[in-house]
């Protein structure tokens, strides 16, 4: 199952946004605690002015009335407050900041609780106890419009930064695609150069690789086609001078080799064919029976085919690409394994699967790997005439092509045999009804 975070896009995304909100939240954190420092600042630096505007008016105009919530009160009055101990910690801190604005010897107290918040101050060379009113230090909200313009700044700056993000990997994104077509032997049209400079050098680099390699391999192809092209006329001109000899076991012996290198000449203009499939798509269990019908046809013994057919109506593959992967693993079964050749299908949990397996000696471990490799022939296991060794590379191909993946191995519920395992994605038929419609 495919994970967004497990893409480029996915992980740049998440950690853009935890960026992002691990600057917010730090910005918001420092800017609460700034306001709170501000607002005791604030409340300390009034609290002095008020306290020497009370005295310079009480030395230069003593007659004076005082305002109504300033007093002046006598050292020996009752109404005097203790010296509090058990304030809250903003209070405790703005009489400590309060203390150190003022002389060293000015006593500060806080009014009664339950009453309008007072301050007290007396100086050493006060005669009373100067009270003034206080602001009350409020407690900052939990929410307020910090928050709101926060959230919409922090929203703005996602959204821009997955745009950046995304455009950053799109043209990665479309680089991977095309090494996934290139790996399934597909065309891959000419990346668009966009990006950092290193990712344009990438791409740059990767265009240049698929063309050089499209260029060796038109070269092959060509070169193939024109070598098995230009064969198949002597061949003809060899078997017809065969067919007219009189000794019989000498024209039977010459046209059975006709007969095989005629074989390995087609294999090699299938091979060198790589235009893509225009045939129709075609149901691939209904197909089967249809080929391996014409197949007991035309070989013996009649029962060496089984089927085991149960993928049902949605497995669809191109019809020409179907009949090339069955007669190439047929053929190849009856030429180098033992009856029965058993072709299935079946729906899994991965996709639609099609195997061809017989029930010969199979093929040594270690050559397994270099079994689908073009003009390798696995002598003396798989050995014979009238081989190329394309019969498997051709089927890699065929399959890769048609948006598949070939597995070839030896059978372990039987202990012999070999088995190419063919695997399709569930969604083969519109793959492949656009394969054929873009060809």
């Amino acid at each position: 199952m495919r994970r967004a975070v497990d893409s480029l896009f996915g992980r740049l995304a998440l950690l853009v946004i935890g960026s992002l909100l691990l600057s917010h939240f730090a910005w918001y954190a420092l800017m609460r605690l700034e306001r709170n420092q501000q607002q005791t600042r604030y409340a300390v630096e009034e609290a002095v002015f008020v306290v020497d505007a009370v005295r310079q008016h009480v030395i230069h105009a003593p007659d004076q009335p005082l305002p109504s919530r300033v007093q002046l009160v006598d050292p020996q009055s009752p109404d005097v407050p203790e010296n509090r101990t058990d304030l809250p910690e903003p209070l405790r801190r703005f009489l400590d900041d309060l203390r150190e604005r003022l002389p060293a010897t000015t006593q500060v107290r806080l009014g009664m609780p339950g009453k309008p918040p007072t301050l007290w101050v007396k100086a050493a060379r006060d005669r009373n106890w100067i009270v003034v009113p206080v602001q009350p230090l409020r407690p900052p909200r939990s929410l307020d419009r910090m928050v709101l313009w926060l959230t919409m700044i922090f929203s703005a700056a996602v959204m821009a930064a997955l745009l950046a993000a995304w455009q950053l990997q799109r043209p990665l994104r479309l680089l991977a695609q095309a090494v996934t077509r290139f790996g399934r032997n597909l065309p891959v049209p000419p990346l668009p150069e966009r990006g950092p400079r290193e990712l344009r050098q990438l791409t740059q680099g990767f265009n240049q690789m698929v063309q050089e390699v499209a260029r060796t391999e038109n070269d092959r192809a060509v070169m193939l086609a024109g070598v098995a092209h230009d064969l198949k006329t002597p061949l003809a001109r060899l078997r017809l001078r065969a067919e007219m000899m009189d000794d019989a076991r000498m024209r039977d012996g010459v046209v059975r080799d006709v007969d095989s290198m005629t074989h390995i000449v087609e294999q090699f203009l299938v091979f060198a064919h790589d235009s893509a499939d225009r045939s129709g798509v075609v149901e691939v269990d209904a197909q089967c029976e249809r080929v391996i019908h014409n197949y007991r046809a035309v070989s013996a013994p009649a029962a060496a085919v089984q089927t085991d057919l149960a993928a049902g109506a949605a497995f669809r593959l191109p019809a020409a690409t179907l009949d090339r992967i069955l007669s190439n693993l047929l053929d190849n079964a009856h030429a180098y394994g033992e009856p029965p050749v058993v072709v299935a299908t079946a729906r899994t949990a991965e996709g639609f699967t099609l195997s061809v397996s017989d029930h010969g000696r199979g093929i040594a471990a270690h050559d397994l790997q270099n079994a689908s490799r073009p003009f390798v022939r696995l002598d003396p296991a798989r050995g014979g005439n009238g081989h190329s060794g394309l019969g498997l590379a051709i089927v890699e191909r065929l399959v890769r092509r048609a948006g598949g993946e070939c597995e070839i191995t030896n059978q372990t519920e039987t202990g012999h045999g070999l088995r190419v395992r063919m695997v399709f994605p569930l969604a083969s038929r519109s793959r492949t009804a656009a394969m054929t419609d873009a060809g």
